[in-house]
């Protein structure tokens, strides 16, 4: 009588003990929030950039011109809509995002304008990956 419904207790538990897995994958880095350098707003940063390197140079809050004057172009680039675009009478820069990757340093992400294309792109997080596991299109 108890035959059965210790067979599914046990092929319930095995089930679940065989879907669970540890993962070998690292887990994404932290996320710091950071102040801009403004004082105005915040932003994100992942990682650490090694002492030198191009995004050492940078801050929560620069305009895209002035990073690229910086650093220079990036290798890559590509934007999206954020769901603000789609409130009614949104005013704000952030309906859009952009998203540039630099070989070796890590992507930086700055808002792209507000609905009709206006606006200051302004810096307002910077992934420092040298992998480049930050850039996916």
């Amino acid at each position: 009588m108890h035959t059965p419904r210790t067979l599914l207790v046990v092929s319930l538990l095995s089930s679940i003990w065989g879907c669970s897995s540890i993962s070998l994958e690292p887990t994404e880095p932290p996320v710091r929030e950071v102040k801009s350098i403004d004082g105005q707003s915040e932003g994100e940063v992942t990682g650490t950039a090694a002492p030198g390197s191009r995004f050492a140079q940078l801050r929560i809050g620069m305009e895209a011109q002035s990073v690229r004057k910086r650093i220079g172009e990036a290798d890559a680039m590509y934007s999206h809509d954020t769901g603000k675009r789609w409130i009614p009478f949104y005013f704000g820069s952030d309906a859009r995002r952009i998203i540039t990757h630099y070989k070796g340093d890590g992507c930086l992400t700055f808002t792209g304008g507000t609905v009709w294309g206006g606006g200051n792109n302004q810096l307002i997080r910077i992934d420092n990956d040298p992998s480049g596991r930050c850039y996916q299109p």
